[in-house]
């Protein structure tokens, strides 16, 4: 019977801040399956990165098992000038770079996710929206953070999104812990 063990790899190898040197976040597109062979290629050739992950429950033989998963199949981010986009180049898990014009603002939303994820908060993949009510967590382990809600129908489902991918993460919150930021008007239902 084969046996097979659980790659484990850091989520986050250095500090997830803008930087001042002549380094920055970019996206790295990966092979598929590959997000983590280039986070332990980076880790080895000292490069910055973050890979967002997830813990998924899983039934295997009537045993429960936490199952660490990628929140963005395929992609990585990694803090790199030119010398260390050349070494991961070589790594040959890369398919392609994307270039991330708005540097805060990136580096701002991948923060709110890894602190999701420090407060042990249950999060997992969802739709990303290109309309929604802009809205900030105002109680609980995410205070302070800000996402997009559907509607207003569904306040207990924040999204955290990543524009650059246009995806996101989706994070349950009770209604009481929302408050609305940005322009709104009530629909009432009959």
């Amino acid at each position: 019977m084969a046996t097979h063990k659980p790659v484990y790899i850091d989520e986050l190898y250095g500090e997830l801040e803008l930087f001042t040197d002549d380094r920055n976040w970019v996206v790295v597109h990966t092979k598929p399956r590959c997000e983590k062979k280039v986070a332990d290629y980076a880790k080895k050739n000292q490069i910055t990165y973050y890979l967002p992950q997830y813990t998924d429950k899983r039934v295997y033989q009537r045993r429960k098992v936490d199952v660490d998963k990628i929140l963005f199949p395929s992609y990585i981010f990694v803090g790199i000038d030119f010398k260390n986009k050349q070494e991961l180049l070589i790594s040959g898990y890369t398919v392609n770079f994307l270039k991330v014009n708005a540097q805060k603002e990136l580096v701002d939303e991948l923060r709110a996710i890894y602190y999701g994820r420090q407060t042990k908060v249950e999060m997992q993949p969802g739709l990303w929206l290109e309309k929604g009510l802009e809205v900030e967590i105002v109680n609980g382990p995410l205070k302070g953070i800000h996402g997009v809600v559907e509607n207003q129908s569904k306040l207990t489902e924040v999204r955290l999104q990543v524009n650059i991918l246009r995806q996101a993460v989706l994070v349950k919150v009770s209604t009481e812990d929302i408050k609305i930021i940005g322009e709104y008007e009530v629909v009432e239902i009959d």
